[in-house]
């Protein structure tokens, strides 16, 4: 394994996901904290920066195809502007409104962050393709536990770092860029255009119903992480009165989905990838409903709620895109455009949970300035942080359910 560099695999994955899930959780609670931002702004803003990844990820798809014999510096270009941008978030102050920066940073993040994302998982596929019948689970197994490790630390770091720095969020800004430096260095040469087989166009995909289904799902399952990580921190310190924990329980769930993932990866080896993540989907509503029977100073059963839904997470971040790259091996195996269209599924719940929850909860009175909010909106704010999690996941659940075995021949 060592042999194949799959640790390498692990550490870009790693970098990420630390410009991923955790600025959705991070950035706006610290725009509201530090600039007074309000809620319902942010959640239009980042349901703009989506809406131009409705264009944006197929063309990049496009592009990463288009820069194949240039990959390699095509990634040393885009990582740089993605820790630039992030340095520009959270370690410079606003040159102008807050707002616009806010947008303006993101855009630089994020659209770097789509790029590298899909010339990563479409290299997968290639490199997957060269280690033997279950490559694909094998490389999710060390791709996805690093991905996690990497959500585990970029979400407690500035918590953590504030215990030691004035300005914690510019030092974890000042750590991703060295972890961007250290996950380039560590993918050289891995960006071989020999192994990649050439394009074969969007319609390809769009046109296979198997192909067509998983990006629904992808879709529908990705709206339950959307929803709950968009108000984490809300309801741990105005649900569960508990503020200081956020790093800690943020730190187990993730840390539960790591040490899970390669669990359920094994188990997906020798029962089948549908199987087992229609095994963990079931868990997931079974241990994330606890939520929404808590309520001030409950934090320590919310941990146990952290460390079972964390755990049936691993399966979602693991199987699903193995599942997804599977197929692309199979139909589409340059994988650039497959992975564009898996990109913008993934992130486009994110934007949509944060303009259809954040105005919501703004309007029932969760104001950034108010300590003690009215009882309606932390009861809203409960039942969207569980209750529509569970729900959203009831439809994914029946969506799986429908692919038949065998889909990936």
């Amino acid at each position: 394994m060592m042999a194949q560099r799959l640790p390498s695999y692990a550490l870009f994955a790693a970098l990420l996901s630390a410009a991923g899930l955790p600025i959705y959780i991070h950035a706006p609670k610290f725009y509201v904290d530090e600039y007074g931002v309000s809620l319902a702004a942010l959640g239009t803003v980042l349901f703009c920066l989506r809406l131009l990844d409705v264009v944006q990820d197929p063309l990049l798809g496009r592009l990463s195809e288009r820069l194949r014999h240039q990959r390699g510096l095509a990634v040393g270009v885009a990582t740089s502007v993605m820790a630039l941008g992030m340095l520009g978030l959270f370690a410079v102050a606003p040159p102008v409104s807050p707002l616009i920066w806010f947008g303006a940073m993101l855009t630089l993040v994020f659209s770097a962050f789509s790029f590298l994302t899909i010339c990563f998982y479409a290299q997968g596929v290639a490199k997957a393709g060269g280690m033997g019948g279950q490559g694909h689970l094998l490389l999710a197994r060390w791709r996805e536990t690093g991905a996690l490790l990497g959500v585990c630390v970029a979400s407690v770091a500035p918590v953590s770092l504030g215990l030691w720095l004035d300005a914690p969020f510019a030092g974890f800004a000042v750590g991703f860029a060295v972890l961007a430096g250290a996950a380039v260095l560590a993918m050289r040469g891995e960006w071989r255009a020999a192994d990649l087989p050439q394009a074969t166009g969007f319609a390809t995909i769009l046109q296979d119903a198997v192909a067509r289904r998983l990006l629904l799902i992808g879709l529908v399952n990705a709206a339950p992480v959307a929803v709950s990580s968009t108000l984490f921190l809300f309801y741990v310190e105005r649900a569960l009165e508990a503020p200081g924990w956020e790093g800690p329980l943020l730190l187990l769930f993730f840390l539960s989905a790591a040490v899970a993932a390669p669990f359920w990866s094994m188990q997906a080896q020798r029962h089948g990838p549908r199987q087992v993540l229609l095994i963990a989907m079931i868990l997931a509503i079974a241990a994330f409903g606890g939520a929404l029977f808590l309520g001030a100073g409950d934090h320590w059963l919310f941990a146990l709620v952290c460390l079972a839904s964390g755990a049936a997470l691993g399966a979602d971040l693991t199987l699903l895109p193995a599942m997804f790259a599977t197929r692309m091996a199979k139909i589409s195996p340059s994988a650039a455009e497959g992975f564009g269209l898996w990109s913008f599924v993934a992130k486009f719940t994110l934007a949509l949970a944060a303009i259809a929850l954040l105005p919501l909860l703004e309007g029932a009175g969760l104001q950034a300035d108010t300590t003690t909010p009215p009882a309606q909106a932390v009861s809203l704010l409960i039942w969207l942080y569980a209750g529509l999690p569970c729900a959203l996941k009831l439809i994914a659940i029946a969506m799986l359910m429908r692919i038949k075995d065998g889909w990936e021949a």
